[in-house]
């Protein structure tokens, strides 16, 4: 089972990632809302909304990553790595609620604003500033992708959509969207300022609130699929069966499902042909054997190991079209 995703190694990471996305977004919204309340900006109004909402997500997200790595127990069989969606989805909602409604009814609520913006050099220096705040965060956000996209070889981009690890998604999602509304919060400021229109300023900050209603709803359809048992890719559960009948106890493979239980972990469940002709209480132990040495593997929570009848068809190993693997 080597080649199937671990999530022990990416956790330390994970939350590393969190913690420098808190930090630089508890800054960036306390100077945002500084800038906004001296300047009046509607764009930077919704920035100020944007990153006080960030900041709340990124401890939905650090709960998020603390439970779900609690190990299963009697209560819970499958373990905790489902709590981890659960808290990424408040997180989502959160974007959602604050970010993208506060700022467009602010945005819209200023659409007839005729009063004149002053001190813009203040909005530019703190967008400024939470560019670079940002990037920073979005950097740590991308060199943990990159590293795991690498190691499954495929794109960082599809890697972060499909990966089952809820957390890096969350960050990577809202400091790429951060970065983007920066931009667009730039753009209304400065054409208020060169038209004297506060009409710019105001569709900026709808922008804003636009972009993170779709980064929201993306997040929260990820999760949900996540949720409600989102299973691995075809070409993983391919490399899962050739591990399965590499194993000298093995004959043949005629079942298997397997299902995200959590972050880079599964559950897996397999009818199986044993090799040889030994006793059914000889099988038993043996599948018993086999079963907790998958799970000594970081990728399985669970396994469930079932006899095949005569009459199933043997399962072959196939690539996916899809390259992607979660």
């Amino acid at each position: 089972m080597s080649s199937t995703p671990s999530a022990s190694p990416a956790k330390p990471e994970s939350t590393v990632t969190v913690i420098v996305a808190f930090l630089a977004n508890l800054l960036i919204a306390v100077a945002k809302t500084v800038a906004a309340f001296l300047t009046g900006s509607a764009s930077m109004v919704a920035e100020s909304a944007h990153s006080w909402a960030d900041t709340g997500n990124e401890i939905f997200l650090f709960v998020a990553d603390k439970r779900g790595v609690k190990r299963r127990d009697d209560a819970h069989p499958l373990g905790y790595g489902k709590e981890t969606y659960v808290w990424s989805m408040f997180a989502a909602f959160g974007l959602f609620t604050v970010g993208a409604v506060v700022s467009i009814q602010h945005g819209i609520s200023q659409l007839t604003a005729e009063e004149e913006a002053e001190n813009y050099l203040i909005n530019y220096v703190v967008l400024a500033i939470a560019f670079v705040l940002e990037g920073t965060s979005f950097l740590q956000a991308f060199r943990q992708a990159r590293g795991s996209a690498a190691e499954r070889q495929v794109p960082t981009l599809r890697h972060v959509l499909r990966s089952s690890n809820s957390t890096l998604r969350a960050v990577f999602a809202e400091d790429a969207a951060a970065l983007i509304g920066l931009l667009i919060a730039f753009l209304g400021i400065f054409l208020h300022q060169v038209t004297g229109s506060a009409v710019f300023d105001a569709i900026g900050s709808i922008a804003v609130g636009v972009l993170l209603g779709v980064v929201a709803l993306v997040l929260i359809d990820r999760n949900r699929r996540f949720l409600v048992g989102e299973s691995p890719s075809d070409e993983l559960e391919s490399t899962v069966l050739e591990r399965l009948l590499a194993r000298p106890e093995i004959e043949r493979v005629t079942y298997l499902h397997t299902e995200f239980v959590g972050p880079g972990r599964l559950y897996l469940v397999a009818a199986v042909d044993m090799t040889g002709d030994d006793s059914e209480e000889h099988v038993a132990v043996a599948l018993r054997r086999v079963e907790r040495q998958l799970e000594d593997h970081d990728a399985v929570e669970e396994a469930v190991l079932t006899l095949s009848t005569p009459d199933e068809p043997s399962l072959t190993p196939r690539k996916a079209s899809d390259p992607a693997r979660r």
